[in-house]
């Protein structure tokens, strides 16, 4: 009996013993921490037993009435005033001098749904991203393959006409339209990379890391990249955009505040996970107060979507480092790669 008084005292769960009238004869410290219901007071009817239809003389309670629930799901108000979700269980466990007894579990379920509310909030921010990276893709593909298409058959003709005419201000006009119309097919161009690289889905990761690198080093002459890596493989589409974008938003990062000389990328398979870090030698800053940052915020996002986790080290005037990990997920071996 010792055993079943301490496992009466310490359980998690509310258990209440009450009668046929719903006094309450028994119950455990954890009722009372829920419920704030006192011995002798009468159990309160749940939100579904005081709006339930009920027949004439039929007891309105429905784990009386039923005298044998599995489990049930209601709110139930407390002492003072608030409803809280709870599962509730109830079995007949004594009949005595006309009386019956009941005993009736609660489950606090508001701990549970919040957690399910936060996953479900996780996972619809994921379907967002998914089909904002999937808009991203069209658009780039319509971009390169239909306007980018239409501007060149443009220039083209221009380049054509510009041979036939004789007229030299003429000749100067259409040529400096030639100019603008160049410079637009160029913005056309750069928009479609930035929306969705096209050799990310021909090649892969790491070749179009090494092609952004390569673009943000003709922006910051004075900087110096380098990228390092032993991944020589095809990841998943879902793993490969948000590393893409990880790794863009951080050197977009470097480049805006960090004032640094020297970044290094690695990009490390190990076991059955991808190690990626950015590391800059630049001013550095303080992490809990740029927490909240929204290129910060994002990049932790993207690799919780993918199961992973974020570590963001800094200090003024010593640089800082994002290393992210994420389990690797649908890679298949470029054989073309292992062959070399």
């Amino acid at each position: 009996m010792r055993f079943l008084d301490r496992i009466f005292t310490y359980i998690q769960d509310g258990i209440i013993v009450m009668d046929h009238e719903r006094t309450i004869v028994e119950m455990n410290p954890a009722a009372k921490r829920l419920t704030g219901w006192r011995l002798g007071e009468k159990v309160p009817y749940c939100s579904f037993c005081q709006k339930r239809d009920v027949r004439q003389g039929e007891e309105r309670c429905y784990l009386i009435s039923t005298e044998e629930v599995p489990y049930f799901l209601s709110e139930m108000p407390t002492y003072h005033g608030h409803l809280i979700d709870v599962e509730m269980s109830t079995a007949l466990i004594l009949e005595q001098d006309g009386a019956k007894y009941y005993l009736l579990v609660l489950r606090d379920q508001t701990a549970k749904k919040k957690e399910e509310e936060v996953l479900h909030s996780k996972w619809m921010v994921k379907k967002l991203t998914e089909a904002k990276e999937e808009e991203h893709k069209r658009l780039a593909q319509e971009l390169h393959d239909g306007v980018g298409q239409s501007l060149y058959s443009i220039s083209i003709a221009l380049d054509n006409i510009i041979q036939h005419i004789q007229d030299e201000k003429l000749h100067a006009y259409v040529k400096e339209v030639r100019e603008e119309l160049g410079r637009v097919m160029e913005d056309v161009k750069l928009y479609a990379q930035q929306l969705r690289p096209k050799s990310l889905d021909a090649l892969g990761l790491v070749p179009t890391i090494q092609s952004l690198i390569h673009s943000f080093q003709s922006k910051m002459p004075n900087m110096s990249f380098s990228l390092q890596t032993n991944v020589y493989m095809r990841l998943s589409p879902t793993v490969e955009i948000n590393l893409y974008r990880v790794i863009q938003e951080a050197l977009h990062n470097v480049m805006k505040h960090s004032k640094a000389t020297d970044v290094c990328i690695t990009i490390e398979r190990v076991g059955q996970e991808l190690h990626v870090s950015i590391k800059d030698n630049g001013v550095g800053f303080e992490v809990e107060e740029k927490r909240e940052g929204l290129g910060l915020k994002h990049i932790q996002e993207r690799i919780s979507h993918l199961g992973g986790e974020t570590i963001i080290t800094s200090s003024p005037m010593k640089g800082t480092t994002i290393f992210v990990c994420v389990p690797i997920e649908g890679g298949e071996e470029d054989e073309s790669v292992n062959r070399r």
